[in-house]
């Protein structure tokens, strides 16, 4: 099932000079990956302290956008310029989920937004990315299987972050709203799970 990352070598190609950039002016992965994390945990305070307002909600897909190419930055320098490490790859995969409970869970704050399915969203978020890390415990690739990767839950929150931003009243629409993710969100649960003991499996035989 085709996702936002599948844009990804496209993405990596635009940004391939500022990767370079960056190696030259001797920073590291690591540096960058910090960077991203500190800068959506900056945003999600911003949103949990003024959760009627509507600057942080409209501002959101920036920060969004921002942090995505700082992911595919720090990804490249990581693998192109010999910086990959064990800590790095660990940190990666922890900023990654930590920010997305920063930048996601404000929004059980926003008035009339069903508080439970955010933090249920958000979880169920951790569990797919934790699901798609446990790959390489069994010999398999790390796995970014959707319908609701990273990406596009960066993509589903920014679009509702936008609605309510520009004055749509949270109601119904918002409950079935993040109803839905949460299903898209265990289904990308159960695909990547799949997917890591079939290949577990071809690589066995």
């Amino acid at each position: 099932m085709a996702t936002i990352y599948d844009l990804k070598p496209r993405f990596q190609a635009l940004l391939r000079p500022l990767s370079d950039a960056l190696v030259r002016s001797r920073l590291s992965a690591n540096d960058v990956t910090l960077g991203a994390l500190l800068l959506s945990a900056a945003h999600g305070a911003w949103l949990a302290l003024m959760p009627n307002s509507a600057w942080p909600l409209l501002l959101l897909p920036v920060t969004l956008f921002v942090r995505m190419a700082m992911n595919a930055i720090d990804g490249m320098m990581a693998k192109e310029h010999g910086q990959a490490s064990a800590a790095g790859a660990v940190l990666n995969e922890l900023s990654d989920v930590i920010a997305d409970a920063a930048l996601y869970l404000p929004f059980a704050l926003v008035p009339g937004v069903n508080a439970l399915l955010v933090v249920l969203v958000v979880v169920a978020g951790i569990v797919a990315e934790m699901a798609g890390a446990l790959g390489p415990l069994f010999k398999a690739q790390r796995n970014y299987a959707g319908p609701l990767g990273k990406s596009d839950r960066a993509f589903a929150f920014g679009l509702l972050a936008v609605l309510l931003g520009i004055g749509l009243v949270p109601s119904l629409w918002t409950t079935l709203y993040l109803a839905a993710l949460l299903v898209l969100s265990a289904l990308t649960i159960v695909n990547r799970a799949r997917r890591i003991v079939a290949d577990a499996k071809g690589r066995a035989a």
